[in-house]
């Protein structure tokens, strides 16, 4: 290509920002200057990419306004600064620059994204070299977070730099026209990772090697065995979905009581077999996030009943790697499950295995045998989890695979600044002036190897996004494993303590920021949950404050109730039912199924102890009656996971909830008492109980409408936050914020960010930025553990 001359040519340097790496942008912007017989360079920096393009007058500004307007599908740009340069025809053509290794700065990674169309053509095409390929990938799929172990992202920053490439994977890579150039990812069977099958001890299967063992993975799924298969985040256990041995086995070795399992289909058509499926619940399913869709499932398909039992929905995703296709087959293999069950690689309670020779210790006693691969995971990273809402939006009920470590716009800049979430369904945040990332589901903080798991998270999040904390926010409980942690991690900072952040504060602040609010204006919060910490020491969790990100009011609440065992108690329904019954006044009579499913003991201990306080915290959490409710219709008396009883009730009302039905009457300001004698009446009236569960939440929903009345005559305030996890609750939700809108209100509901405590961090950020002077000295560095 001639070079322009000086005369008629002008030159621009132009830096991009956003998503820009790891997408194919600098291939895009090749192609883009070739078309337009531009000259310059392209390059990644610390900061995104660096361009400097040279030509014709009208070609370097079209060239600027499809910038933007044409990026790759993975692309998100987000800035673009442009600098007038003098003309110097030099440059030969249009080159791609290797990286800039500067100084510190920022760029945005992307999610791991699941296989695109192009991929699967070439995997399942036997004259494509990369025919049946496990690890086939391009700038426009596969996995990112997960491999990144560094920034500016290139393939020595990547866990595949441990795999050169062969001398055809380098051609592609090189040439600016292939759908692989500067793919990092990128290897084929000559020069890629491998899988392998290794059996259990004992299990009399035999070891096998890439595409053998995928065949032998097949045939032990198809036998009900039970496999650990590897994905891009982690392993999972994998058994037929409809072999209920399989299946009750696999919840056996687990301990996993009657928590429900999501499943994998084989394609679409197999997921629309089992459940029911409208377009926007079609578009998350196949879009390249691939999360895990609840959906309501159909009768008669042939699944094991121990796969979601007493759930409303069943969890559904379809394959997001090419090992998991080829798992499921192609056409002309061996058949095998078309639905698996494929649940977290892990004991309950601990975080996910990503690590291989771990696996074969952990999940030891779980798995039959290890469908493994030599690619390392460099962050663990879980299957995200949402469901759809009647008018299509999403509510994301686990943030990660798919949206880690996409960052969030926030209404507010922010001070460098770490907010550790609290002790269950934990993900970190890190935050700085207008952008917060969000690290992958962590779990629950209950044991030495969650909290290994938060660190390398947290290490992992600040490598990528170049965040150096100056500040560390974690909750207010003083018994949090996760804020312990905040107390190590804040020694090392000059303030020499975190700032802590009340529970239901956060909550409020986090769905504010989503969206989209200054916090000029107070909101009404109605953040429901099952337990955090409060101002007077008691378990909160059914609040309605006046809330914005520098305080909050607390204006009404869910009347206190005795909570038997304290966080404790939890896990007896039966007990909480009758400490609500205590607390009303109403009597413990035997015909009661609470009262009924508890032992002569448990009544006699009871008796004593709540008059007396002595065991018991004081609870005003909705959570908490919505477990004494499950189990005074007789729905849950005892909990094996966290909010089964509530998730059981709601199964029910769900049988009833397309019938017209009277509310159960809520006393003032937020008693439940008038219910409670509503729901006993109902018992003893033979009332079926889906009834009385949708009777049950149409009450709940009616009360927060009055009480948000009440809020609006006393402050003027009309927009309301509904936050915290029991609005997780499809029904709940649904009917509140109905019935708010009704009135007037403006309501604010999650969205990309979970109303559950997966997404405590970010509430806890947009406060703790406003806690902390801004003149406090710089955080400790990257390598600080």
């Amino acid at each position: 290509m001639t070079a322009p001359t000086t005369e008629t040519a002008v030159r621009r340097r132009i830096t991009v920002r956003g998503t820009v790496q790891g997408v194919g942008f600098r291939p895009y912007v090749h192609r883009l200057a070739a078309d337009l017989a531009l000259t310059g360079f392209v390059g990644n920096t610390a900061h995104g990419v660096l361009i400097e393009v040279e030509g014709p007058a009208a070609g370097v500004e079209r060239f600027c306004e499809r910038l933007s307007g044409e990026p790759p599908p993975l692309a998100t740009v987000t800035n673009i600064g442009v600098e007038e340069l003098p003309a110097t025809g030099t440059d030969p053509g249009f080159t791609i620059r290797a990286t800039e290794q500067s100084a510190p700065g920022r760029t945005l990674l992307p999610p791991d994204t699941a296989t695109c169309a192009d991929c699967l053509r070439e995997l399942a095409d036997p004259a494509d070299r990369r025919h049946r390929h496990p690890f086939i990938t391009c700038t426009h799929c596969g996995p990112r977070f997960t491999i990144a172990t560094g920034m500016p992202y290139d393939r020595a920053a990547t866990t595949m730099s441990g795999f050169p490439m062969c001398p055809r994977c380098t051609r592609e890579y090189d040439a600016p026209a292939d759908r692989r150039f500067h793919a990092q990812p990128v290897a084929c069977p000559d020069c890629g990772p491998r899988l392998r099958l290794v059996p259990a001890a004992g299990s009399g299967a035999g070891a096998a090697r890439d595409g053998d063992a995928l065949s032998r993975a097949r045939e032990l799924l198809t036998g009900g065995r039970i496999v650990a298969v590897k994905g891009v985040g982690g392993y999972h256990l994998a058994c037929d979905a409809s072999a209920a041995q399989a299946v009750d086995t696999l919840r056996t070795r687990k301990a996993r009581g009657r928590k429900p399992f999501a499943v994998m289909c084989a394609d679409l058509a197999e997921a629309e077999r089992i459940a029911e499926i409208g377009a926007a619940e079609r578009a998350a399913l196949t879009g390249p996030r691939r999360p895990i869709v609840l959906l309501r499932p159909k009768r008669g398909t042939g699944l094991a009943a121990g796969v979601c039992p007493g759930s409303p929905h069943l969890g559904v995703m379809l394959p997001y790697t090419p090992v998991h296709t080829l798992l499921f087959g192609l056409p002309g293999d061996p058949p095998g499950p078309r639905v698996l069950v494929m649940t977290s690689g892990n004991r309950s309670g601990e975080p996910i295995v990503t690590d291989d020779e771990e696996a074969l210790t952990r999940l030891s006693g779980l798995a039959d045998a290890w469908l493994a691969h030599d690619r390392p995971i460099a962050s663990p990273c879980d299957d995200s989890l949402l469901r759809v809402r009647a008018d299509g939006t999403e509510q994301v009920l686990r943030r990660s695979r798919g949206h880690a470590p996409r960052p969030l716009r926030l209404p507010v800049p922010v001070r460098p600044a770490l907010a550790v979430g609290g002790d269950l369904k934990n993900a970190l945040c890190v935050g700085e002036g207008d952008l917060a990332w969000f690290g992958p589901h962590i779990g629950d903080m209950g044991d030495l190897a969650t909290l290994e798991a938060a660190a390398a998270a947290e290490r992992h999040l600040r490598r990528l996004t170049g965040v150096r904390p100056e500040l560390v926010a974690a909750d207010r409980h003083p018994g949090y494993h996760s804020a312990a942690w905040a107390r190590r991690r804040s020694a090392r900072l000059p303030s020499g303590k975190p700032v802590f952040v009340q529970h239901h504060h956060a909550h409020i602040a986090s769905v504010m920021a989503q969206a989209g609010l200054d916090g000029t204006t107070p909101v009404i919060g109605v953040a429901f949950d099952g337990t955090g910490y409060g101002d007077d020491g008691g378990v909160w969790g059914g609040e309605v404050l006046v809330a914005d990100y520098t305080g909050y009011r607390r204006l009404a609440h869910l009347a206190p109730a005795p909570l038997p065992g304290g966080d404790a108690g939890v896990a007896n329904p039966c007990r909480t039912a009758l400490a609500r019954l205590w607390a009303a006044g109403l009597p413990w009579d035997p015909d009661l199924p609470s009262v009924a499913a508890c032992t002569g003991d448990e009544l006699r201990l009871l008796a004593r102890q709540l008059p007396s306080r002595v065991g018991c915290a004081t609870t005003s959490s909705m959570g908490r009656l919505f477990d004494a409710v499950s189990s005074l219709a007789g729905v849950c008396h005892r909990a094996g996971y966290e909010a089964q009883a509530a998730l059981e009730l709601e199964a029910q009302a769900c049988l009833a909830w397309d019938r017209d039905l009277a509310a159960y009457p809520f006393g003032a300001p937020f008693d439940p008492a008038p219910a409670l004698r509503a729901v006993i009446a109902d018992l003893r009236r033979g009332t079926p109980v889906p009834v009385i569960a949708a009777r049950f939440h149409r009450g709940v929903a009616r009360a927060v409408a009055a009480v948000c009345r009440r809020v609006r005559g006393d402050t003027g305030l009309n927009a309301v936050a509904l936050t915290g996890g029991v609005f997780a609750n499809a029904l709940l939700e649904q009917a509140s914020a109905g019935l708010l809108r009704d009135d007037g209100f403006t309501v604010l509901l999650h969205g990309e960010v979970p109303p559950n405590d997966g997404g405590l961090a970010l509430g806890q950020l947009l406060v703790a930025a406003r806690a902390v002077p801004d003149d406090q000295p710089r955080g400790f560095s990257d390598e600080t553990e």
